[in-house]
C-alpha cells in the first residue's frame, strides 16, 4: 500500500498554483516535495507542476533536501531574467518545501518561503520549519501588537538573493534546512499557507485532524476543511480571496 497522500481544493481562486510531486531515487531515498505557485495564472499552475517535478528528482537524486532545493535555486537564481529585479517581477515563483528520507537515515527538510513541514508522532505535532515572510521578521511583541504582514514572503524558489543577502535583509537564510533523526514510527505533513493558517487560525488540532486512517480521506477532508473553515470568515463577496489549499502527508519509519 502506498505510504502518502496528496490533496488540493482550489479555494476560491481562478486557478490551483501549489503543486506537489514524490520521486524515489534508486538509492531509496524518497523525496516528498510542495510549492505554492505566487499568483493565480495559468502560466504560474503549469510551472509550478514542471518545477515540483524538476525539484523532487534533483532532491531525490543527491539523498539530501538541502542540496537539492539549493541547486534548483542556483539554477533559477543565475538565469539573466532573474538577475534583473524588473523582468523578474513577471516570472513564476513559488514557496518551497522539500523533505528526504530512507529508512536507516535522518530526515532532511529543506524550505524558502512559508509552506510548511510538521512531524506528527506520538500525539504531539512538531512544526519543523519556519515561515520566510515578514510575520517572522517582524513578530508582534508588547510594544507592537501588530505583527508583519504573514502574506510578504521574503524568500522563494525563483529570486536571486544569496543566502547573505537574504540574511542582511530579513536575518533569515534565503534557504533553511533541518536533520531530524527518527526514533519511531511517525507521519510528515508538508502544507501551503492556504491549508495550515485557517486551521491554525481557528485553533484546529493537527494531530487530530491528520493521524487517521486512510491518507487519501484524511488530507482530503484537511484541505476541504481549511477552505471551508477560510470562507466562513468572509462575507460572500470576498470569497474569491480564499486561497489555494494543498497538503501531503507521509508515514515513515525510522
Amino acid at each position: 500500500m502506498r505510504a502518502y497522500a496528496t490533496a488540493q481544493n482550489i479555494g476560491g481562486r481562478t486557478a490551483q498554483c501549489d503543486a506537489t510531486a514524490v520521486c524515489t531515487a534508486p538509492t531509496g531515498h524518497r523525496a516528498f516535495v510542495l510549492l505554492d505557485g505566487i499568483g493565480s495564472t495559468q502560466e504560474v499552475r503549469d510551472w509550478t507542476r514542471h518545477t515540483a517535478v524538476r525539484l523532487a528528482r534533483t532532491a531525490a537524486r543527491r539523498t539530501n533536501a538541502e542540496a537539492g532545493l539549493r541547486a534548483l535555486y542556483e539554477a533559477f537564481a543565475t538565469d539573466a531574467d532573474r538577475q534583473d529585479p524588473y523582468t523578474r517581477r513577471y516570472m513564476p515563483s513559488a514557496a518551497a518545501v522539500v523533505a528526504v528520507h530512507t529508512p536507516g537515515t535522518p530526515l532532511t527538510i529543506a524550505w524558502c518561503g512559508d509552506s510548511r513541514a510538521y512531524l506528527l508522532q506520538h500525539g504531539i505535532t512538531r512544526r519543523l520549519t519556519e515561515d520566510h515572510n515578514l510575520r517572522r521578521v517582524y513578530p508582534p511583541t508588547a510594544l507592537r501588537p501588530e505583527s508583519g504582514n504573514r502574506n510578504h514572503i521574503t524568500s522563494y524558489l525563483g529570486a536571486a538573493a544569496t543566502d547573505q543577502e537574504t540574511m542582511n535583509q530579513y536575518n533569515h537564510a534565503a534557504i533553511e534546512y533541518a536533520t531530524v533523526e527518527l526514533t519511531d514510527d511517525c507521519r510528515l505533513v508538508l502544507a501551503s499557507d492556504g491549508a495550515y493558517e485557517p486551521h491554525e487560525d481557528a485553533g484546529h488540532d493537527l494531530y487530530a485532524e491528520l493521524d487517521d486512517e486512510p491518507l487519501t480521506a484524511i488530507v482530503r477532508n484537511f484541505v476541504d476543511l481549511a477552505v471551508d473553515t477560510a470562507r466562513a470568515k468572509l462575507p460572500a463577496d470576498e470569497h474569491r480571496y480564499v486561497d489555494n489549499a494543498t497538503t501531503l502527508i507521509a508515514d515513515l519509519t525510522p
